[in-house]
């Protein structure tokens, strides 16, 4: 006689009221229960993420059974129904691509799903291609609309170092990308100092004691001047305005 699969149960409730009053999570226990005993599954254990919503997986409970899924405790995930696991089409594509298309079971009571059989491992597949559709989806419609953006010459990114946002508007609303003196003033404190064979640290140095701000008002470091060292080098090469990446 074959051994049996060892499973965790996992349930969650999304409210704290819920967690307090216990019903809901009573119900999923003794669904899991009784179709262990039907489908001749060992439950090692049931655990529970209490007041937590699915929008991510980052979750206590969740993450401590599946690693013990990974740790040998057990052989899959039991679960009362998917949207108790999750309900981001996304975390659910993550999910079965890192634990459950060959590596672990995943038993769902409310969906019918037992990847141990053909149908359900076909359910698996139909969720997941469903979930990499909708990430190609996504991909595509970003790029699209990065690319609209950049038809209708607007601005991608954060500000960079050397210009500030105006009050003005654009036709479309947008604000207008002007120069900032004081910090045009530190990239050209740094291009001197660069030229002059200064060492990147003694440079950050100086601007710190000559109270020069980083775009996020911080400390400059050697890092921050090395990045704008290599946009002025970008920018000289191309024959372009320089625009440094904001600190």
């Amino acid at each position: 006689m074959p051994p049996k699969i060892r499973v965790i149960g996992y349930v969650r409730v999304s409210t704290g009221q819920q967690a307090e009053e216990g019903v809901s999570l009573d119900a999923q226990r003794v669904k899991l229960e009784a179709y262990a005993v039907a489908h001749d599954l060992e439950l090692v254990a049931i655990v529970a993420d209490e007041g937590l919503s699915a929008k991510t997986i980052d979750r206590p409970e969740l993450q401590r059974a599946l690693a013990r899924l990974e740790a040998g405790e057990a052989d899959g995930l039991l679960v009362p129904k998917l949207d108790r696991l999750t309900r981001s089409v996304r975390d659910l594509g993550e999910l079965l691509e890192r634990y459950f298309a060959k590596r672990f079971s995943l038993f769902s009571v409310a969906d019918s799903i037992d990847t141990r059989t053909a149908g359900g491992r076909l359910c698996l597949n139909v969720l997941a291609s469903v979930s990499q559709w909708e990430r190609e989806a996504i991909s595509e419609r970003t790029k699209d609309a990065l690319a609209q953006v950049r038809r209708e010459g607007g601005r991608l990114g954060g500000v960079p170092l050397g210009h500030r946002l105006s009050e003005e508007t654009d036709a479309k609303g947008r604000r207008i990308l002007v120069p900032d003196e004081g910090e045009l003033a530190a990239i050209e404190r740094i291009r001197v100092l660069y030229n002059d064979g200064c060492p990147v640290r003694a440079i950050a140095r100086a601007l710190e004691s000559e109270g020069a701000k980083t775009k996020r008002g911080g400390k400059w470091s050697a890092t921050l001047v090395q990045r704008v060292i290599a946009r002025l080098r970008g920018a000289a090469a191309s024959g372009a305005a320089v625009a440094p990446a904001a600190p």
